[in-house]
């Protein structure tokens, strides 16, 4: 009688995405990433079953958030502070527009949130963020053996991350792989 080996069954895993880190950082070193090639890519090598995408609610979005979703990610919305809106006070009134703060759409506490009310359902987490705000969640996902990685935009994360190196993945070192508009570059084609 021969022995039939039992398929290894991969971790369920999910991602959880702080958008605008991802965005703002991959944007800071001269790239735009093609969110459906992310989608693809984190399925791909991470067996990502589940991807939730943590923005900062803005109406005016409505499409962008749909066509996230159509993209295979868990869209979470947080309502946005548009603190250019907030009244100054009169001897404030002269700055300038470009001094302003932009919209807000903190979304810390949503991760950390949806994170551990989701545990019982993932086998590995993947937090995408280079934001030190996501040690407590990293240290407490390691302990229980559930912290996949965590996957920074780019080279300048939170020094407090360091400590979790070995699960560290820097995706400005992916560009090739996930940039928008990414085109092959060969051989020049001749026309005449």
């Amino acid at each position: 009688m021969i022995r039939r080996r039992k398929r290894q069954k991969n971790p369920n895993t999910y991602a959880f995405i702080d958008s605008q880190n991802l965005n703002l950082g991959v944007q800071k070193m001269g790239w735009k990433m093609d969110w459906r090639k992310f989608r693809q890519y984190l399925a791909d090598n991470y067996d990502v079953t589940k991807a939730y995408m943590f923005i900062g609610h803005v109406p005016e979005f409505e499409d962008m958030y749909m066509h996230m979703h159509e993209l295979g990610y868990l869209v979470v919305l947080k309502p946005t502070h548009d603190s250019t809106k907030v009244k100054a006070e009169p001897e404030a009134k002269s700055e300038k527009a470009e001094d302003k703060k932009p919209i807000k759409g903190n979304i810390d506490a949503e991760l950390v949130l949806w994170a551990m009310k989701e545990q019982q359902n993932y086998d590995k987490a993947i937090i995408v963020s280079g934001d030190g705000d996501f040690y407590c969640l990293a240290e407490y996902l390691e302990e229980v053996g559930k912290l996949g990685h965590i996957m920074t935009p780019n080279w300048q994360y939170s020094g407090l991350l360091k400590r979790f190196e070995k699960h560290l993945v820097r995706i400005d070192q992916l560009r090739r792989e996930l940039s928008y508009g990414n085109v092959r570059r060969g051989r020049s084609v001749k026309r005449g």
